[in-house]
């Protein structure tokens, strides 16, 4: 009887309480984790649109400076749009220029102007 309690005594591993504890310390992190990720994410797509803004800017300035009387749309050389964002134009000439951007999962929608600025609003989403 005295040899079974003495093996026991030099058992090695993790009680019960011991694993318990570790996993309610993953938990709490996991729940402070997830949602930091997800506005990692939102402020990502949100970069990407305002990106594409900047972008789409440039390209029509480009096209404007080989010809001024011209109308720029969405498909102007040198601008293709990321995945997910919706470029809707709604004055392509040179003195209105006027573009909307708006990620499919992000929550800002940006406006390019003619003369560079580029403004946010929250999505109506």
């Amino acid at each position: 009887m005295m040899l079974t309690i003495n093996e026991r005594k030099n058992q090695k591993g993790f009680t019960l309480i011991e694993l318990m504890i570790v996993i309610a310390i993953i938990g709490i992190l996991a729940a402070i984790a997830i949602p930091q990720f997800n506005a990692y994410r939102q402020r990502g797509y949100d970069a990407t649109a305002q990106s594409d803004a900047k972008n789409f800017y440039n390209a029509a300035q480009l096209a404007f400076s080989d010809d001024p009387t011209q109308t720029v749309t969405s498909a102007v050389a040198g601008f293709n749009a990321s995945d997910g964002v919706t470029v809707t134009v709604t004055d392509g000439t040179m003195s209105g220029l006027t573009a909307t951007f708006t990620h499919s999962s992000g929550s800002k929608t940006y406006t390019v102007y003619a003369d560079g600025n580029i403004t946010s609003a929250a999505s109506g989403s």
